[in-house]
């Protein structure tokens, strides 16, 4: 099996605040397919990235709106871990529908220690 990160950029989620509820509950219902597939791992979404931090090699802590270049930030993600990429694909695409935004999919290198 090979773990894939799924995620999606902050603020590519639009849509009316009313249907947030229809939303959740979609998604929330993908989250347990998955689960109940075997395929999920972990996810969440992120708060918003004002509320994080970037910490240098040094331990200097910086605002990440600091960081050149930097200028889309991830909003959610999940890693799921499946027999290919197409089956990653297959849940990227599941998400992005109930999400209502675009996914990105990258395979994990594997790390024997981990």
């Amino acid at each position: 099996m090979t773990r894939y990160l799924i995620s999606f950029d902050e603020g590519t989620m639009l849509f009316p605040m009313a249907e947030l509820a229809a939303v959740s509950e979609a998604t929330h219902a993908v989250v347990r397919q998955a689960k109940a597939a075997g395929a999920w791992v972990f996810g969440g979404g992120m708060l918003e990235a004002s509320d994080g931090a970037v910490v240098d090699t040094d331990g200097t802590v910086h605002d990440p709106g600091t960081r050149p270049g930097k200028d889309t930030f991830v909003g959610g993600f999940c890693v799921v871990d499946v027999g290919s990429r197409a089956e990653a694909l297959t849940w990227a695409a599941r998400f992005a529908e109930s999400c209502r935004c675009a996914q990105e999919v990258r395979e994990i290198m594997d790390d024997p220690e981990s």
